[in-house]
């Protein structure tokens, strides 16, 4: 094998494992949250049980709601800049087949969306166009406007207008209104009726979400973080990058301590709602990224320290096989804990839904493991691909 594979196998993989570990954790997440279908036993089956749920659900929630997501973008533009650098090197532009991609993804994803409310594959497709239109620029461009678009534009020109104009009173939340009117159809509806809100009201109720708390700026932005990633070569060993990855990390710890403390007392000193709603969007926003950029240094500098690798290898072929996963999480979440099917959030509190989480994940890594000795591509990731291709010269 020579030198110049080695090193695309080695950030290859590693960025399968990074993504095997965030796809695991929005699942264990979605899990208690019962896929966005908030429905829970009145009662608790044992009276520990109400330090467990607590505890499960403040400590999935401080790890990974915020951070898997952010992770999982930052990888999606590092798979652009490894698809793009390979068509470059054969004298082919990527770019027209990458929007072509996206077309695609976008149609996955309304196929994902019928299922669950909580589906991101949609966004993603449409944010995707920022990828190939920065694709040539400078890294300095590329790096500069990842920068504003992660810092939360939008919320400071609120904040701005907010602190200029003593008056203003911010919109309704319009996410709020429709994960509602969601529950309803959750709760009492029928398969088709199901599908039918969440092609609409569900989706609506997630780009209203997603709007409202920064995530499609900060998405936008760490997709090119993750094209910079590519380019640097900053997933390979090297002591110079193993001396980036420590110091990113002190300088990661150093801002989420102050951010995570500054979000928890702001409600006590600001209360106007008009210029406290985007200083928290600020706060927790940045917050999450600093955590996540600890997670993936840690990851980063244990994967290429460890001398044994198999533990965390065997999340690559769960990263490989992520977007049939994430389906996966929708049609079988659904089925299990929405009225049309078995509405399990009935009887499962928060401890039996983590557990139920950790046995979905542990049957879908076997699943990956079994699939990948067969195949080289997952089932969707195989149709996504091929369809890609189509009509390839």
């Amino acid at each position: 094998m020579d030198n110049k594979l080695a090193e695309t196998n080695a950030r290859v993989d590693v960025a399968d494992v990074l993504r095997g570990l965030a796809v695991m954790g929005i699942i264990i997440l979605h899990s208690i949250e019962h896929f966005n279908f908030y429905s829970f036993p009145e009662e608790v089956p044992f009276e520990w049980m109400k330090f467990t749920d607590k505890a499960i659900w403040d400590g999935l929630f401080f790890t990974f709601s915020g951070k898997a997501y952010a992770v999982f973008a930052l990888l999606f533009g590092f798979s652009f800049y490894i698809q793009d650098d390979n068509q470059r090197r054969r004298g082919k532009d990527f770019r027209l087949r990458f929007l072509w991609r996206l077309v695609l993804l976008f149609i996955i994803g309304q196929f994902n969306a019928a299922f669950f409310t909580g589906e991101i594959l949609t966004m993603y497709a449409m944010i995707g166009i920022i990828l190939p239109i920065f694709c040539r620029a400078s890294n300095k461009v590329v790096i500069i406007t990842a920068i504003i678009l992660i810092l939360q534009p939008v919320d400071w020109i609120k904040l701005i207008y907010a602190l200029i104009n003593p008056a203003y009173e911010p919109a309704t939340n319009l996410a709020g209104k429709y994960f509602r009117e969601a529950f309803v159809v959750q709760s009492s509806g029928t398969f088709w009726e199901t599908v039918k809100m969440n092609l609409w009201t569900g989706q609506m109720a997630n780009m209203a979400y997603a709007l409202e708390h920064g995530r499609l700026t900060q998405t936008a932005g760490l997709f090119l973080f993750g094209m910079i990633v590519g380019r640097k070569g900053w997933f390979l060993y090297s002591e110079q990058n193993e001396h980036l990855w420590f110091k990113t990390l002190g300088i990661a710890l150093l801002c989420f301590f102050p951010l995570y403390g500054l979000n928890n007392m702001l409600p006590e000193f600001v209360s106007t709602k008009a210029i406290l709603a985007p200083l928290k969007v600020i706060l927790v926003s940045t917050r999450n990224l600093s955590f996540m950029v600890v997670l993936v240094t840690a990851l980063l500098i244990t994967f290429y320290r460890v001398k044994d690798r198999t533990f965390l290898m065997r999340f690559a072929p769960y990263g490989k096989l992520s977007l049939t996963n994430y389906i996966g999480q929708s049609i079988i979440g659904s089925l299990f804990f929405y009225h049309w099917g078995f509405e399990l959030g009935r009887y499962l509190g928060i401890t039996y839904s983590f557990i139920f989480g950790i046995i979905f994940v542990l049957l879908q890594m076997a699943f990956c493991s079994w699939w990948l000795s067969k195949f080289k591509h997952g089932p969707f990731e195989g149709i996504w691909r091929k369809l890609t291709w189509i009509n390839k010269n």
